[in-house]
């Protein structure tokens, strides 16, 4: 519990069965027979930051750096503790979350490969607030940008800053100027609630050379989203742009939840991915080429009963909708392929320059259109100025010694001259080209670069034994479903005569109790329904108010 749950001196209400992956809900005071919602991982108040990595995205970080996209999200009401989830505190390692985590799992992978890959690493980072889609690492926080669609990209944001970065550090301070950009604000339910939906993205971009001795790219992308949290305004005690706000965010979270629900039940062809920003952004991670983790936050306290019941019932139907994630493959619009190919274009003209070859006009062209100008400052490197040097004076010595009219030994020594400035630029031009080849190769890694040896390794183990742990965790997982389909086999295929007629007792009386157990999900339903139907209007009518003023 939060310490405003612990002041009003609230209840638990939730228990967590880890073995079984199930969360029970009782409702308070009421004597009802408690509500049972099975998860494919749970967590309760004892479960470490740590913990939650390892087994919900550890997988899913390993698949993007395989070339897949993934996302994570994490959805509740306010103040259940989605933040702390998704970016934790760094006060300490152990409370970090998952965004801090994910930052050390790829650099720590990247470090540790030994196959020659080549990386780029580039991240982006937006929020949705009052649906305007606004970028956090921009110049101009409050410029509203656009959602497009491409058949090559898929869907983006039209002039959204994307930042490359080379380490853990480089990744960190990118992230936390850009939180520092985030709208929040108190409310009765929590001291400082988002107030903005918030995107995280990592691009990482691969290359390796394949059998056939040509280079292979990949394309990975992690969307790392924290929500803000659904209110109700009775709880809240929101007005003026604190009530607007949650207006627009239960607004969003409703068409995300019609969304789930059209993917889950729905049969039409058609899912509202377009009734907010968010569902919009998020299309891809629900029902298409996503893996996608959805992490739900509840609150364990009885005064928050009807939000808790309503995140468990959002969660049991997110978890059955099916995407279908493929590798990407040579990707059109990849970055490191780009830089690959400028970058063979100005060795191979740092070549022919070095040999003599090339025209000093079609350099002086691929400089000024392939980079920007680079002025190293000083004159011509130390082995070119000895050369000149050396031929001048042999020439200037054979002018001497030859009686030659003045007109032509001027003549001569304009033509040195001519040659000394011909040969200053191509001096400078090899060193501008030395000097752009080496900034273009630091925006991507090649591993070992970025940790000491201690760390690499220690990276290197850590992916090992999560492997490995991987693999036990699903025969468990396997054994426990084996276990469970015998103990139904066993309820429903009773030998024995007098033990069957025990055993349909049993099963009367369990019936029973689910009878009255579904007669009390009906009236909590149609509660929920009729909530859910007021705010909405409450809604609706606030609009119809502020577009009366308007008008």
């Amino acid at each position: 519990m939060n310490s405003k749950e612990i002041d009003r001196g609230c209840g638990t209400i939730v228990s967590v069965d880890k073995e079984f992956n199930q969360v029970s809900l009782t409702k308070p005071d009421s004597g009802e027979l408690g509500k049972t919602f099975s998860f494919d991982a749970v967590y309760g108040i004892d479960s470490l930051q740590q913990t939650v990595y390892d087994e919900s995205g550890f997988a899913l970080v390993e698949s993007v750096l395989e070339g897949y996209n993934g996302t994570i999200f994490a959805y509740g009401q306010t103040g259940c503790g989605k933040t702390h989830t998704m970016m934790g505190s760094y006060d300490s390692e152990d409370t970090q979350g998952i965004i801090p985590r994910a930052f050390r799992h790829i650099f720590g992978c990247i470090d540790s490969n030994e196959d020659g890959k080549k990386f780029l690493v580039r991240c982006s980072y937006l929020e949705i607030y009052n649906e305007s889609i606004l970028d956090l690492l921009g110049k101009d926080h409050d410029k509203k940008l656009d959602v497009k669609e491409d058949k090559d990209k898929g869907i983006f944001v039209q002039g959204l800053t994307s930042v490359i970065v080379n380490s853990i550090p480089e990744i960190e301070k990118t992230m936390i100027a850009g939180t520092k950009n985030r709208k929040t604000g108190e409310t009765s339910m929590n001291k400082d609630s988002s107030r903005s939906h918030s995107i995280f993205t990592i691009y990482i971009e691969t290359a390796e050379d394949g059998d056939d001795g040509n280079q292979r790219f990949r394309a990975g992308k992690l969307n790392l989203v924290d929500l803000a949290g659904s209110e109700r305004q009775s709880k809240t005690n929101a007005t003026g742009d604190r009530l607007k706000e949650a207006q627009k965010i239960n607004l969003s979270l409703s068409a995300l939840g019609n969304v789930i629900s059209a993917l889950v039940y729905g049969k039409a062809s058609h899912i509202p991915y377009r009734d907010s920003k968010l569902t919009r952004l998020l299309q891809d991670s629900l029902g298409g080429n996503t893996k996608t983790v959805m992490i739900a936050a509840v609150s364990p306290a009885d005064y928050n009963y009807e939000e808790t019941l309503s995140t468990l019932r959002y969660a049991s139907r997110a978890k059955n909708i099916k995407n279908k994630p493929k590798v990407n493959e040579d990707p059109k619009d990849a970055l490191l392929r780009q830089y690959e190919d400028e970058i063979k274009m100005l060795k191979d003209a740092l070549l022919k320059m070095s040999q003599g070859g090339g025209n000093p006009m079609d350099t002086s062209a691929l400089l000024h259109n392939l980079t920007k100008k680079i002025n190293p400052g000083g004159s011509y490197p130390e082995e070119v100025r000895g050369s000149i040097d050396n031929f001048l004076g042999k020439r200037l010595e054979n002018l001497e010694n030859i009686k030659e009219p003045d007109k032509e030994k001027e003549r001569m020594q304009n033509a040195l001259q001519e040659k000394e400035k011909a040969l200053e630029r191509e001096a400078k031009q090899k060193e501008e080209l030395q000097q752009i080849i080496k900034e273009m190769e630091q925006k991507y890694s090649k591993g070992h670069e970025s940790h000491g040896e201690a760390e690499t390794t220690q990276a290197k183990a850590y992916k090992e034994f999560q492997l490995k742990s991987q693999k036990i965790k699903q025969k468990d997982k396997k054994i426990k479903e084996e276990q469970l389909k015998r103990e139904e086999d066993i309820m429903t295929n009773v030998q024995d005569l007098q033990e069957e007629v025990g055993d349909k007792a049993k099963l009367i009386l369990k019936l029973k109790k689910r009878y009255k157990a579904a007669l009390s999900e009906i009236r909590d339903l149609e509660e929920e329904h009729q909530a859910e139907k007021s705010d909405l209007l409450d809604t609706i009518r606030t609009l119809d108010t502020d577009l009366g003023f308007y008008k």
